[in-house]
């Protein structure tokens, strides 16, 4: 017995696939730039500290590298925007998209080794790693920042301060780190759920 397929409905399936994907993105983005911008504790390095991160790690979880990088990047970076912290959105884009990427590979990797699909450490393993990377990457670039805005120019005495004005920053990222992980933890198994009825 032959099955012929129709190309129509074919086609229809996949436009329907994209557009869940396309909404299921937004969603996440949206997600995101809440928990960055309406709940925010703010630190001794001017920045702030908050549950986003989760999101972060969820959005790659769920929506793969491509569409959860772009997801994580642009909610998180769109709360800087609208803070007034402009000098860090590319940055943060950048950051936040790679955390949700590293999430993603990383999960699936773990995944593959867990006979329990809704078991939440290959979501753990992925996300203390992204967070590991984020809080690496955000002392990397503040330092840099630093040191180009320091009015005396660049000179090892504004180097140096700039090295301990950045690692300043580093506990508080630590923080935000561990909270974003439970906060992954936490919601995988439920929005696990939601999403498989959102694609199934």
């Amino acid at each position: 017995m032959v099955t012929h397929i129709d190309p129509e409905k074919t086609q229809e399936t996949v436009s329907s696939s994209r557009l869940r994907l396309a909404v299921t993105s937004a969603l996440f983005a949206a997600l995101t730039f809440v928990g960055t911008f309406i709940i925010k504790v703010p630190t001794v390095t001017n920045g702030y500290i908050h549950p986003g991160d989760g999101f972060v790690i969820l959005s790659g979880v769920f929506l793969g590298p491509l569409w959860g990088g772009l997801a994580a990047g642009f909610g998180s970076m769109l709360s800087d925007l609208i803070a007034g912290y402009i000098t860090y959105v590319p940055a943060t884009f950048i950051i936040k998209a790679l955390v949700a990427v590293i999430a993603s590979g990383l999960t699936a990797l773990v995944q593959k080794f867990m006979q329990n699909k809704k078991n939440v450490v290959p979501v753990i393993t992925g996300g203390v790693v992204g967070e590991i990377f984020m809080v690496i990457a955000y002392f990397v670039f503040e330092t840099f920042l630093a040191v180009f805005t320091a009015t005396g120019g660049f000179t090892a005495s504004s180097f140096n301060a700039a090295l301990a004005a950045s690692a300043a920053g580093i506990p508080a990222n630590i923080i935000q780190g561990v909270f974003g992980v439970i906060i992954a933890a936490v919601l995988y198994p439920i929005l696990r759920q939601l999403v498989n009825k959102q694609f199934n």
